[in-house]
C-alpha cells in the first residue's frame, strides 16, 4: 500500500493543482490513486472527482474521532494503490489557528502520513531552507519526507534542489515551472468549483505532463510506501452487510445550487438504512415519490436565486412536504432555500421555500465562519444533555437565524443560538457531518422510517 499527503507552508501555494495533476498522472500510469481531504473544504473534493470520475473523500479530526477517521481512512483507500491526501491551509494550522487539531499535521500524524511539503519559493533562497527545517522541528515527528518546488523555474531549482537537500536532510522529488494552467480562480467560498470549469481536463493534462517531466515519481512513489497492518484483511464494512434493512427513500438535492455533499455522510446515511434518490430543485417540478425524508444539503443557491423562485412547483413541492412534517435536514444553502426570500449576489431578493419566515442576504464578511460545538434539546436529530461539532462558511445571513441550538466556537468561547430543531426538522446554517456521528443519521433515518411517506 503506498499513501501520500501534499501539504504546504501556507494556504495560496498550488495544493490542489499539485495534487490534482499528481493524480492525472498517477491514474495515467496505472497507479490506481484514490483521494482524500483534510478538513471540511467540499470544493477541493470536486477536482478530485474530475480527475479520477469516482468521488474524493474529507477527512476532518474536529468533525470525527480519531478511530473513526482511521476507519473512513481504510474503508475508501480499500483495493486502490495509492490513497492521496490534500492537506489544509498552513501545515500546522488546525483549530482556531493557534491549535494542530484538526489541521494537516494532525491527519498525517493520525495516520502516519508521509508529507511532501509543496513550497513556493519566490522571494528567498537559503531562507526556504530554514523555513522548513522550522517546519521539522516544530514537533517531534513531522512526517515531512519530501520538497516539491512549485511555481519554480529549472534555474532557480538546480540551485535550490541541492542546498535544501544538504540543509534539511529530505528529497527535493522536482518542481513545476509557473503554468497559467495550474492558477484556479476563486470567488466568496473559494475556488470557482470543477464543473464551473470549463477547459478544465486540459489543464490538469498539462499539469500532469510537466510533472512526468520535472518531478521524479520514482522518487516520491518509493516515499509512499508504507507497511501498515491496518490495510491487511477486512477493513470497517457497513452495517447494511452486517444485517438485512428494508430500505427508507429519502430524496437528497443535488445539482449546481446544491453540491456541497461529502460522500462519506451519504454512504453513513446508506449504511443506516436508506436508499437515497437524487432530484433537482433547479430544473425538477417537484419531490421524487414513495420517500419518507428530505435532505437539502448546502452549495450555491444565491447564484442561481432567480432560477429557483421560477421553478414554482418545485418550491410549492418542498413546503407542503416539510409543513407537513416530512422529516427533514436543510444545511447551510438548504436553509437559504427554505427562507420567505433570498438575495442574490446583486441584492435583488426572490421569494423562496417559505417555510422559515425571514429574509438571507448577502454580508461583507464571512459570518460565524469555522468550527463550533453545539447543543440542543429534543429532537428530531438532537438529544438533550449531547454536543456535536459543526462547521459554518458563509457570507449570507438570516434574520431569522432560529434559536434552538447553542454554538460556541472552540478556543476563543464566543457563542451563539441558532437553527430550527423540531421532532421532524432540522435547518439552519451549520453543516452537520453524519459521518462523524453515525447515531444522527441513524435518527434521521429512524425518523423517516416512522414519518410516513410522500
Amino acid at each position: 500500500m503506498r499513501k501520500i499527503m501534499f501539504a504546504a507552508p501556507a494556504s495560496g501555494t498550488g495544493k490542489t493543482a499539485v495534487t490534482c495533476g499528481m493524480l492525472t498522472i498517477l491514474a495515467r500510469k496505472g497507479f490506481s490513486p484514490c483521494a482524500f481531504k483534510c478538513g471540511p473544504d467540499y470544493i477541493d473534493p470536486m477536482f478530485h472527482r474530475s480527475v479520477l470520475d469516482m468521488e474524493s473523500h474529507n477527512l476532518d479530526l474536529f468533525l470525527a474521532s480519531p478511530d473513526r477517521v482511521r476507519e473512513m481512512f481504510h474503508r475508501y483507500s480499500k483495493g486502490y494503490g495509492i490513497s492521496v491526501c490534500e492537506g489544509v491551509m498552513g501545515f500546522y494550522d488546525g483549530v482556531g489557528g493557534t491549535t494542530t487539531e484538526a489541521g494537516a499535521w494532525h491527519l498525517a500524524d493520525t495516520l502516519d502520513l508521509p508529507v511532501i511539503l509543496v513550497v513556493r519559493p519566490k522571494g528567498a533562497s537559503l531562507t526556504i531552507a530554514a523555513q522548513i527545517r522550522g517546519l521539522q522541528d516544530f514537533r517531534q515527528n513531522s512526517h515531512i519526507c519530501g520538497v516539491l518546488l512549485n511555481d519554480c523555474s529549472t534555474m532557480l531549482f538546480q540551485t535550490l534542489g541541492p542546498m535544501i537537500e544538504k540543509e534539511c536532510g529530505i528529497p527535493v522529488v522536482g518542481y513545476l515551472p509557473h503554468m497559467e494552467e495550474a492558477m484556479f480562480e476563486s470567488r466568496h467560498l473559494g475556488l470557482y468549483t470543477a464543473g464551473e470549469i470549463k477547459d478544465l481536463r486540459s489543464r490538469l493534462d498539462a499539469i500532469a505532463d510537466q510533472i512526468d517531466q520535472t518531478v521524479d515519481l520514482d522518487r516520491l512513489l518509493t516515499i509512499a510506501e508504507c507497511d501498515d497492518e491496518a490495510f491487511r484483511g477486512d477493513v470497517m464494512e457497513s452495517a447494511r452487510q452486517k444485517e438485512d434493512f428494508v430500505p427508507v427513500r429519502i430524496a437528497v438535492a443535488r445539482d449546481d445550487a446544491f453540491c456541497f455533499l461529502y460522500e462519506e455522510t451519504l454512504d453513513t446515511l446508506r449504511d443506516a438504512g436508506a436508499e437515497l434518490v437524487f432530484f433537482s430543485p433547479l430544473t425538477e417540478g417537484a419531490l421524487p415519490e414513495d420517500i419518507g425524508g428530505l435532505y437539502i444539503p448546502g452549495g450555491y443557491p444565491e447564484l442561481y436565486a432567480e432560477q429557483l423562485s421560477a421553478n414554482r412547483s418545485m418550491l410549492k413541492s418542498v413546503r407542503t412536504a416539510v409543513l407537513n412534517g416530512l422529516p427533514t435536514i436543510a444545511e447551510c444553502g438548504g436553509f437559504l432555500y427554505l427562507h420567505d426570500e433570498l438575495g442574490d449576489a446583486d441584492g435583488r431578493l426572490w421569494p423562496m421555500g417559505g417555510v422559515i419566515h425571514g429574509t438571507a442576504t448577502r454580508q461583507n464578511r464571512l459570518v460565524r465562519f469555522g468550527y463550533s460545538e453545539i447543543n440542543g434539546g429534543n429532537s428530531m436529530l438532537f438529544r438533550q444533555g449531547e454536543s456535536y461539532r459543526v462547521h459554518e462558511f458563509h457570507y449570507w445571513d438570516s434574520d431569522a437565524n432560529g434559536q434552538a441550538i447553542h454554538a460556541v466556537k472552540p478556543v476563543s468561547g464566543r457563542s451563539w443560538d441558532e437553527a430550527y430543531a423540531t421532532d421532524t426538522l432540522y435547518a439552519g446554517f451549520p453543516h452537520l457531518y453524519l459521518a462523524g456521528k453515525p447515531e444522527l443519521a441513524a435518527r434521521f433515518v429512524e425518523a423517516a422510517r416512522k414519518g410516513g411517506v410522500l
